[in-house]
């Protein structure tokens, strides 16, 4: 086990766009992890992972969950392909840190958290958002009761049309609106409701030649019987936001999923004749992810966060339920 004040070695699995450009540069910065390897699928990428981030190229994925020098392992692999590559490493024995989602259904996520509990691993999800203190500063304003009682809450993450190649557009890879961005939106609904979420209905855009869906909205509600309503897809404008609406006032995050670590987060709160603008410090929210990965690492365990095991369950539970009920519009 990694001492408290040595850095997480760590091991790269797949050779994404997100690895290259956020991940790894933040990784080979952060003092908490120490990147020691990469493996791809095409041995010119990894080559040119290794040599800008200095580690070593290993020929599979295999001979890298092999090397003892790896205790932990990101996964960036296409989002099908997740629950294989995280089972095999947790059955090697490392921790693990994958992107987002950990599974295409709650199955498969249920059997990782099963998997790691069992061996006394940490599994956690690259959602970099939940570790952003403007949702901490959000909590507060509920918990302080600027809102009010909580009546409904609005969330939207949305972009523009992918590339016709891109692998989201591949449901055999795992592709689609809802498990790419859907699950943003999802994940915000628990964090500030509690995970106990019932889906009442749901639609979602699917395209007519595969029925991979391009967007959607769902209908929520919590445990204590507050509205939710979110919004994800690829064929719209850019945007990233949530809302919380009490009997007081509603509150209201503009830039809530991906805000670039320069940026000072706007949190707007607005009352019946009265409006406060909260302008934050800037955060490095993938910083903090794996500054928290690395630290649950050097406990020795997984406590139950909004980024454990048992939060990606609870969260693709929601997933699953989404597909049962969606009422599906087929589009050209």
């Amino acid at each position: 086990m990694t001492g408290r004040g040595e850095p997480v070695r760590l091991g790269v699995v797949g050779t994404s766009s997100i690895a290259w450009r956020r991940v790894l540069p933040t990784a080979a910065a952060a003092p908490e992890v120490e990147v020691v390897a990469v493996a791809g699928r095409s041995p010119h990428k990894t080559e040119r992972f290794a040599g800008r981030f200095g580690c070593a190229a290993e020929e599979s994925e295999e001979t890298l969950l092999a090397r003892p020098d790896v205790e932990a392992v990101y996964i960036s692999t296409p989002t099908a392909l997740h629950h294989a590559s995280a089972e095999r490493a947790l059955l090697a024995g490392k921790h693990v840190l994958v992107e987002k989602p950990a599974g295409v259904d709650a199955a498969e996520a249920r059997a990782l958290a099963g998997l790691a509990a069992e061996r006394g691993l940490v599994l956690r999800e690259n959602f970099m958002f939940l570790h952003h203190p403007q949702h901490d500063f959000v909590r507060d304003l509920v918990d302080r009761g600027r809102l009010g009682r909580l009546a409904s809450f609005r969330a939207a993450f949305c972009i523009p049309p992918l590339p016709s190649d891109d692998i989201r557009h591949d449901p055999a890879l795992g592709g689609g609106a809802l498990l790419d961005v859907g699950v943003y939106p999802l994940r915000a609904a628990a964090l500030l409701l509690g995970p106990e979420l019932r889906v009442a209905g749901a639609t979602l855009r699917t395209r007519a030649s595969d029925g991979l869906d391009l967007s959607g909205q769902a209908l929520l509600v919590s445990r204590t019987g507050v509205l939710a309503e979110v919004a994800f897809g690829f064929e719209h404008a850019y945007a990233s936001t949530y809302t919380l609406w009490g009997d007081r006032a509603r509150v209201t995050v503009p830039w809530a999923f991906t805000p670039p670590p320069a940026h000072r987060p706007e949190v707007v709160l607005e009352e019946q004749d009265h409006e406060e603008r909260f302008t934050l410090p800037a955060a490095d929210q993938l910083a903090s992810c794996l500054a928290g990965f690395a630290d649950a690492v050097r406990r020795g365990g997984e406590r139950r966060t909004a980024a454990s095991p048992a939060a990606a369950v609870a969260a693709m539970e929601v997933v699953d339920a989404v597909r049962e009920t969606a009422l599906r519009v087929p589009v050209g």
